[in-house]
């Protein structure tokens, strides 16, 4: 009897066990299933740059790497402080503007809205302020962005976006000066701020494949012979543009749904000549800035000249009325 109990207790304990391992594999292959099926966007984002660039973004040229994909330009403005004491609080505001009644393209060929993000690189030692150290004001201002370091190591490095565009025409950024009384590696003087800000979705993917947010342009020199809808097996549409070269030989196009056609059946083209319109409304834009950190005791010692040059010429002043006192008394005299 008691070995039957047993077992039937062992068996109960093996069908839970198993059950779980079911509900566990079974939630990681949707979670992963998901990701790969729809992926989002503000986690591929700065994933990207991160991936393709370890580094650094900003490239030997400076040009913010950014730029590889959203080939447009763009203005973009960053504004910080000419001068911060160490360890302390301060706002750094990057400007995206754009016209906010343009629609973009988005990947399914639909008319979205436009995001915006940005690649903000802070000198060394330079961070995010911690949650505890920002002012009230400052975090009303902030709002709810969500900044993302670079890298373990270059925590100077920020990330941003992708966000509402409609929203985060500016984004501040609080930001925690260094400390060179505590650390050694960082020392008193100008360092330079470089700034990279995007609004829209780029042209081109890391891999080098065009998005459908550019323009598609002929690839041999013909007639078009036949334009063609067609739809994959994951629902896509695009277009097939087939041009017939002199040679007679076919060349076929692929134009994903979402830039508009210009050209029609019959139609001579040339290679290179566009195919479609250019359907983008965003751009990317950089920016450079300076920034001193600066030592208290030499603001201090400043003053203190400054209080003693203006001292000194208040004794000259006072001095040159004794001397035309002295010299009034000797011509009456």
């Amino acid at each position: 009897m008691r070995n039957a109990c047993t077992t039937a207790r062992l068996t109960r304990t093996a069908r839970a066990i198993v059950k779980t391992l079911l509900i566990a594999i079974a939630t990681v292959t949707f979670y992963f299933t998901s990701d790969l099926a729809l992926p989002q966007t503000a986690a591929a984002y700065p994933f990207w740059a991160q991936q393709t660039y370890p580094e650094t973004p900003r490239e030997p040229t400076g040009r913010i790497v950014c730029a590889n994909c959203h080939l447009a330009a763009k203005p973009a403005d960053v504004e910080v402080p000419q001068s911060v004491l160490p360890d302390t609080v301060f706002k750094a505001v990057v400007k995206i503007p754009y016209d906010t009644g343009v629609q973009q393209i988005g990947a399914d060929g639909s008319k979205v809205g436009l995001n915006v993000g940005a690649v903000l690189m802070l000198p060394e030692g330079f961070k995010i302020a911690p949650e505890d150290r920002i002012p009230e004001e400052l975090k009303e201002e902030v709002g709810d962005v969500y900044f993302q370091p670079y890298s373990e190591e270059k925590e100077n490095v920020l990330l941003v976006g992708p966000i509402p565009g409609e929203q985060y025409q500016e984004i501040v950024f609080p930001v925690l000066s260094p400390n060179p009384a505590t650390d050694k590696n960082i020392h008193f003087g100008k360092y330079a701020v470089h700034l990279g800000a995007n609004r829209g979705r780029g042209q081109v993917y890391p891999t080098g494949e065009k998005s459908n947010n550019t323009v598609y342009n002929a690839s041999a020199t013909g007639t078009i012979s036949k334009i063609a809808k067609e739809e994959d097996g994951d629902g896509n549409v695009k277009y097939l543009v087939s041009i017939k070269t002199e040679s007679g030989e076919v060349v076929s196009d692929t134009i994903p749904l979402g830039p508009e056609l210009i050209v029609s059946e019959g139609q001579t083209v040339a290679v290179g000549d566009a195919l479609t319109n250019n359907p983008n409304v965003g751009g990317f834009g950089q920016q450079d800035a300076e920034i001193v950190l600066q030592d208290a005791s030499r603001v201090q010692w400043l003053i203190a000249f400054i209080a003693l040059v203006m001292l000194a010429q208040v004794m000259l002043v006072l001095k040159k009325k004794q001397v035309e006192k002295v010299q009034a008394a000797e011509l009456n005299f």
